[in-house]
């Protein structure tokens, strides 16, 4: 029997982004398709087979230890980046400035897919959700560049909306129009995860 459930759900990718120096700025340079490998995108800052551990998982390992790179894609809805810029008080907010790697658009609640969700596309091209990716501070400086004292108000406003990370699984190339398929696993939540959170995890 299958793990994975191929749903009703697709998601239109609209945008698709590439940050060739993190170190300079988050900023993402606009590309109209692009080939994955194993390793993401080349010459993508995040891409990599590894990466060095960061705060998110300072529980697991001590900051800067190599481990799996499970974010070598930073993907947002254009429903989400849409509630974000009116929360903010923004006109929009272009995915350039945040770093992402692809927007989609048409999947509902995209930021809470579930972990370990596939994105196909229609060469087979697959990405695999790692977990929700939390808001920080970095695209403030790249967002006042263009919306000067806005960018401050970001890591608020897109809790709960900043989208996923994501890993390869399959090669392929990506296109802008391409439509990516939404597979969740087959496997209902844990049951121990009210006890988890109201223990303050």
């Amino acid at each position: 029997m299958p793990a994975l459930i191929p749903t009703a759900y697709e998601g239109k990718i609209t945008w698709i982004g590439r940050v060739t120096d993190r170190e300079k700025s988050l900023a993402s340079e606009t590309l109209q398709e692009v080939a994955v490998s194993y390793a993401g995108i080349a010459g993508e800052a995040h891409g990599g087979l590894t990466r060095p551990s960061c705060s998110r998982v300072v529980a697991q390992y001590p900051k800067g230890t190599e481990i799996r790179n499970v974010r070598q894609f930073s993907i947002l809805s254009v429903e989400e980046l849409a509630e974000i810029a009116t929360t903010m008080g923004v006109a929009r907010i272009d995915p350039a400035w945040v770093g992402a790697s692809l927007v989609i658009e048409g999947i509902p609640d995209f930021t809470h897919v579930p972990p370990a969700a596939r994105l196909q596309g229609p060469d087979g091209v697959t990405l695999v959700v790692d977990m929700e990716n939390r808001p920080c501070h970095l695209p403030a400086k790249v967002i006042d560049d263009h919306a000067a004292g806005f960018g401050r108000r970001f890591k608020h406003a897109a809790h709960g909306r900043r989208g996923v990370t994501a890993w390869v699984e399959r090669e392929g190339v990506l296109r802008v129009g391409d439509m990516l398929r939404l597979h969740i696993p087959d496997q209902p939540a844990w049951r121990e995860l009210p006890r988890v959170y109201a223990r303050g995890r």
